[in-house]
């Protein structure tokens, strides 16, 4: 059984260093840049209370439901359990985390609204402006904002948030998270644990773009969606408004640097672009990306996207993924994106831009994001350096049957995961179903336009798995043109584009699929070292211990040697170690979870990569 002991939290290079008036201060939104925004994080007053009930609209004065005295200050973004909050406190289900800060906005002119935006709160808020209530969202992985036009003063506005978190004891997802950590489980988060913004648009604005590159066709769609006036889930795509005055005057500019290229007019919110005959393909080896700009009525704003093209090719032991028309092979890790003081929150900007750059030095050119959605600009940050993604779903449900979901795999057992499964991959709610797949339409809508990302990721290992096959043609008909590993690991259900296994433990030796879809070892390894003074916890979790760096390369190499290379003559087209960086129990990464060591030599990574690609093209 798990032992709920607490971590110790270690500061990383940047979390030394970061600015505790307003970190994490980057334009949160790459792919839909507006000039006129303000960064609202930074210390804010924070209060944890036991009672969650808050009536529509209050007086501060006289509702005794809001905290009277506030705990002290919180650094937001990050989560009351991290280090760089200040707090180091968890909170649990029947509590309230408060949030409260006074910022001095403007009020709007005429034919101008406020958007006050968050990346994310885990799991469900409400927000309120001066007394009155703005808007709730629930869901911990997903940005929404609220039009807060019509709740401003003159002078200072009060901005106060109220956050529950059932963490894994409710039907909203959670993921890793748990409030019994141990092992491969770990602290649960809440609270605001992404970027808190705001900014100015015309009473007509742009709300969200959706980008589809046809590359055999040298073509690009572009598709508007238009807000004035509903708060919903940004990447929902659900305020799309006739608005012909507005769309019919839109008028989007494709730049090559400084270059214009193309030009165009949207009609009926949708504009097809003719790219030219020689243009510029994206690629890990070669991340080109074109700027956008589009100038739609009163609004203006920029993005950017790459021209690429994922599918699958006949090599010669069978189907092989491509890139661009060529084949390619996908050699990555897991990672999990936890951080030793940030947690679910990445220290700064630079810290992701130093993790993704350090592993493509190292010769990986994939990441496949476990069961976590990170911020906008993780996924700016692959799209530039050139780092394939695949998507995991945040998986959900419980409580899961550990001898159905975690032994029976490893038995040799195979089900199905239809209705009279439900119960034993924790999915008997119907609840819970439903909000899963709000959330998946939620995570595709949110990422479409993403360049770097190839694959979706809805399950893993039956994790709060249900009806895996029709979900796989959910997934296809909302994004017809990234690849589907529907099952990862176990519990395969025949549909989706990969034969997915997951090998801890004993050698892989794959079988050609029956069904004629791509082979791919999607976990494997997880070899550890413990490095002293870098560890957060007193129990080490891993799938191989080693007592030296030199053996752990030396046996890494070994693995790769004995089960990665070999399989690839049989058609293996994707490989995914474990894992980017330890985790609180967990010391099988690459690096320490400071990140202040790399367990793996720059010469290992670049040898494994080298003698993969080699061994790959003979083989297509």
């Amino acid at each position: 059984m798990r032992k709920n002991k607490p971590v110790k939290q270690l500061l990383t290079p940047w979390g030394e260093n970061i600015n505790p008036d307003c970190p994490l201060n980057e334009y949160p939104r790459p792919q839909l840049v507006r000039e006129n925004w303000q960064c609202l994080n930074g210390p804010w007053d924070y209060a944890i209370t036991e009672s969650s009930v808050i009536t529509e609209t209050y007086e501060l004065t006289e509702n005794k439901e809001i905290p009277e005295a506030w705990d002290g200050t919180i650094i937001v973004p990050f989560s009351p359990e991290s280090l760089l909050s200040g707090v180091k406190k968890q909170l649990l289900p029947g509590q309230t985390l408060w949030y409260r800060r006074v910022f001095a906005f403007e009020k709007c002119k005429e034919g101008e609204r406020l958007l006050l935006h968050f990346g994310a709160v885990d799991q469900h808020c409400s927000v309120y402006i001066n007394g009155k209530k703005a808007g709730s969202h629930s869901g911990g992985y997903w940005p929404f904002y609220f039009d807060i036009s019509d709740f401003l003063k003159d002078g200072k506005s009060e901005i106060i948030v109220s956050v529950t978190d059932d963490t894994d004891s409710g039907d909203e997802a959670y993921g890793k998270q748990t409030l019994n950590r141990g092992e491969i489980w770990y602290t649960g988060q809440s609270g605001i644990w992404q970027t808190v913004w705001c900014e100015r648009v015309p009473a007509s604005y742009i709300e969200d773009i959706k980008i589809t590159q046809r590359f055999k066709e040298a073509e690009v769609e572009l598709e508007l969606f238009i807000g004035g006036g509903g708060a919903v889930p940004l990447g929902s795509n659900s305020s799309l408004t006739d608005n012909a005055s507005l769309t019919c005057n839109a008028l989007v500019t494709i730049f090559d640097g400084k270059k214009t290229i193309v030009t165009g007019n949207f009609q009926n919110n949708r504009a097809l672009l003719k790219m030219p005959e020689d243009f510029k393909s994206w690629s890990p080896e070669s991340p080109f990306l074109y700027d956008v700009e589009i100038n739609a009525g009163k609004d203006t704003v920029r993005s950017y996207f790459g021209m690429r093209e994922f599918g699958i090719l006949e090599g010669k032991a069978g189907p092989v993924l491509s890139l661009n028309g060529k084949p390619i092979f996908h050699h990555g890790l897991l990672d999990q994106g936890y951080w030793s003081d940030g947690m679910y929150t990445a220290p700064s900007d630079e810290a992701m831009i130093w993790e993704i750059k350090t592993l493509k030095n190292m010769g990986f050119n994939m990441l496949r994001k476990h069961i976590k959605i990170e911020p906008l600009r993780w996924y700016y940050h692959c799209d530039k350096i050139g780092m394939l993604v695949w998507q995991d779903f945040v998986s959900g449900g419980g409580p899961y049957k550990d001898l159905f979901v975690k032994y029976a795999p490893w038995l040799g057992f195979k089900f199905k995961d239809g209705k009279s499964r439900y119960a034993l991959h924790g999915r008997k709610s119907e609840t819970g179903r439903k909000i899963f797949m709000r959330d998946a339409e939620r995570t595709i809508d949110l990422l479409y336009s993403v360049t770097s990302l190839a694959v979706w990721v809805p399950f893993n290992e039956g994790w709060g798995q249900f009806d895996a096959s029709s979900t796989a043609s959910f997934v296809r008909k909302k994004d017809a043109r990234r690849l589907i590993d529907h099952a990862s690991g176990y519990f395969d259900q025949g549909a989706g584009d990969f034969h997915s296994y997951h090998i801890y433990y004993k050698a892989f030796r794959p079988k050609k699929d029956k069904r004629g879809r791509v082979l791919a070892l999607t976990e494997f390894g997880g070899f550890s070292l413990p490095f002293q003074g870098r560890m957060s916890s007193d129990i080490l979790f891993g799938y191989k211990m080693f007592k030296t760096k030199k053996e752990l390369n030396e046996a890494v190499w070994r693995l790769y040697s004995k089960d990665v290379f070999p399989a690839i003559e049989k058609g293996l087209s994707a490989s995914i170690y474990t894992q980017v960086s330890d985790v609180e129990d967990e010391i099988n990464g690459i690096f320490t979870y400071d990140r202040r060591e790399t367990k793996f030599n720059e010469d290992l990574g670049l040898k494994i990569a080298k003698t993969l690609n080699e061994i790959f093209k003979k083989n297509y």
